[in-house]
């Protein structure tokens, strides 16, 4: 029986570097439903360099994108806090290190399990620090071939260590004819491992439809407007639509985790002798009037009358007594009853 579906909001960099929106974030995250909230924790010095060209150029503030880096940091008492903050509303508090040293300051706070980013999935270096700790990983799958992720996972199951494999698409909005929604599968079938979807379309339907195909987890971008400054804003939901969604996909896990017995029909048993229907005559017919299909009509309630399933074994037959128009046709009518 599947398990309910793992859904995280990611903020990534939706705080623009303001630790006082962060916190605002989890709090109304925490309203969703959602299972956890994921940042992602990233030491300038450590990952980047000046020579890294923006992704997206968006920014009106930072020259660089190291530059934007820095501005997106926080300390590691900072980062304590925001963990406290999401443990006291519930939430698991989840982050994306794109540095060994990032991991350090992870682990230092206390962190359940790591979620590796589609970029790094490649690096073999986070990928054995990651592994040094012990925890579970989620591998999000954007920008790897099979043969890629066949690498990443065998080097961190021969570590012991639990994996997680998402599908993504790293296209920021992700259009409908790049979800790859059929890849959910094809992993779980290649890897038998938790899958699920990390989704960028902005919209709620693909996370819905990923639990539906059997996702273990889902991770979507949220922001507080898709009008705000940031390389993600449009490719996030918003708060009502991250609702939306945590409702659509509890919905789902409800069904999916009571499967249905399509025999067992107790439960339309008053409504079946409500809506099912009894043959009767659409015009008067005289005795001994033998009935054709023209001569028929099917009314409700059932019971009242021989069951329309049978209106072929009355074709022919002799009525024994004149009907009325639109009485029911019962087997006492027929003359061989």
């Amino acid at each position: 029986m599947k398990q309910p579906t793992f859904v995280i909001a990611e903020i990534g960099q939706a705080h623009d570097g303001s630790l006082g929106i962060l916190h605002s974030y989890i709090d109304a995250v925490a309203q969703t439903g959602v299972d956890a909230i994921k940042f992602q924790t990233h030491i300038a010095a450590a990952e980047s360099s000046i020579h890294e060209p923006f992704r997206v150029k968006f920014s009106y503030v930072d020259k660089t994108r190291y530059d934007y880096w820095q501005r997106m940091s926080f300390d590691a008492a900072q980062w304590a806090e925001i963990k406290a903050h999401c443990d006291s509303v519930g939430l698991e508090f989840m982050s994306s290190p794109f540095s060994n040293a990032a991991v350090d300051l992870l682990e230092d706070i206390g962190i359940a399990r790591y979620k590796v980013g589609s970029g790094e999935v490649s690096n073999f270096l986070l990928l054995e620090r990651l592994s040094q700790t012990g925890k579970p990983v989620i591998l999000s799958s954007g920008m790897s071939s099979f043969n890629e992720l066949d690498a990443a996972v065998s080097f961190l199951q021969a570590r012991d260590i639990q994996v997680s494999v998402m599908q993504c698409t790293t296209s920021y909005p992700t259009p409908a004819e790049r979800l790859g929604l059929n890849i959910i599968g094809e992993l779980k079938q290649r890897y038998g491992l938790p899958t699920g979807l990390s989704d960028h379309s902005g919209t709620p339907h693909p996370a819905i439809a990923a639990a539906a195909l059997g996702a273990e987890l889902v991770e979507v971008h949220a922001i507080f407007d898709k009008r705000m400054f940031g390389p993600d804003s449009r490719s996030s939901l918003s708060l009502d639509q991250l609702s939306q969604m945590v409702e659509g996909i509890r919905m789902i896990d409800t069904s999916l985790a009571n499967p249905i017995d399509k025999d067992d029909l107790t439960p339309y048993r008053e409504l079946k002798g409500i809506f099912e229907k009894s043959l009767a005559v659409n015009k008067d017919l005289p005795a001994g009037h033998r009935l054709s299909f023209g001569d028929l009509e099917a009314k409700k309630p059932a019971g009242q009358g021989i069951a329309a399933r049978d209106w072929q074994q009355v074709i022919g037959q002799p009525l024994k007594q004149p009907l009325s128009q639109w009485a029911f046709l019962n087997s006492k009518d027929l003359d061989n009853a």
